[in-house]
């Protein structure tokens, strides 16, 4: 039988200074991390203080990095950044700043840029079905439901 290994305060608060250092975290991800480690509550507690204190752990620059990070590389919409945010239970707060750096001059261009491509690349002849591989594309990647349609009847006729 295999023992877990067990951590000293200590040694667990190195352990996540370097896992928040690594890359932007936010606090549901670090405490998720600390039950694997094994560690009680008031270890997690004490942990997640420090973390903060010593600006290791930052929920409003994790929503902003996680928000340009996914906009930028996966081409999301506002709706699945905010329900994604909402998953990692940011706060409201949070994740509106986050949102609201996305210039909205950015936002459309990279809609009708990925739309665009997304257009010409389906293979589809019947025009309905094509139209709706679209529709299903953009609203699953978060755009807004009334830009999806605008651009799906103005591409495919």
């Amino acid at each position: 039988m295999q023992t877990k290994k067990t951590y000293t305060l200590q040694e667990a608060t190195k352990k996540l200074e370097n896992y928040c250092a690594y890359q932007e975290r936010c606090h549901q991800e670090v405490n998720q991390k600390l039950e694997q480690m094994h560690m009680i509550p008031e270890a997690i507690d004490v942990i997640i203080v420090h973390l903060i204190e010593h600006n290791f752990l930052n929920e409003e620059r994790f929503a902003k990095t996680f928000v340009s990070g996914k906009f930028k590389i996966k081409n999301w919409g506002r709706c699945r950044l905010s329900y994604e945010l909402k998953k990692k239970g940011i706060s409201k707060v949070n994740t509106n700043q986050a949102l609201a750096e996305i210039g909205n001059t950015e936002y459309i261009e990279v809609f009708n840029a990925l739309a665009e491509k997304k257009a010409y690349t389906i293979k589809e002849s019947n025009v309905f079905k094509k139209r709706k591989k679209l529709i299903d594309y953009l609203l699953y990647r978060g755009w807004e439901s009334h830009l999806v349609y605008e651009k799906a009847n103005e591409l495919i006729k």
